[in-house]
């Protein structure tokens, strides 16, 4: 078996958003990953984002003009590679939570306006126990809308 039919062989997906809930602490209006299309457990993961006009964000960003703010599009990327994390390392429901510890180089291309569905793709750069290094792109009908690396630490969720 050849190393791209092994990876194709360990692919996970599509994930419902049960499965991502599984995964993400977030929930309305802070979950930004709806549904996963692929995992390659320690590689890569794509997910999606169906972004509505019924988004609370766009009621301010922008008034007649509603486009996605960039924040939300990195915190998305995030999401998408907390998944990515949860489910390589099997921490599903363990109470772990995946935190952002840095963002480098985040470039924003074009606006994300409702309607679209941004398409996350998500890469590992480094993985080590409980520190990840992540590349990230947010697609909008094949165009890059959105990218960054960024850095995320595996942490006990802290007591109540």
């Amino acid at each position: 078996m050849t190393d791209s039919s092994a990876a194709e062989s360990r692919s996970v997906g599509p994930l419902d958003i049960r499965r991502v809930m599984a995964a993400l602490p977030h929930r309305y209006p802070m979950l930004l990953v709806d549904r996963v299309e692929s995992i390659e457990p320690d590689v890569r993961i794509t997910a999606i984002k169906a972004v509505s006009i019924n988004e609370d964000f766009f009621n301010g960003h922008f008034p007649g003009r509603p486009i996605m703010p960039g924040v939300l599009i990195v915190e998305a990327l995030a999401q998408a590679a907390g998944v990515l994390a949860v489910e390589s390392l099997g921490l599903a429901n363990s109470g772990k939570l995946v935190y952002f510890m840095a963002i480098e180089n985040a470039k924003f291309r074009q606006p994300v306006e409702p309607g679209c569905l941004l398409k996350l793709e998500v890469e590992f750069v480094q993985k080590r126990s409980s520190v990840c290094k992540f590349a990230g792109r947010a697609v909008v009908d094949g165009k890059v809308a959105a990218e960054a690396n960024f850095t995320a630490m595996i942490a006990d969720s802290p007591a109540a």
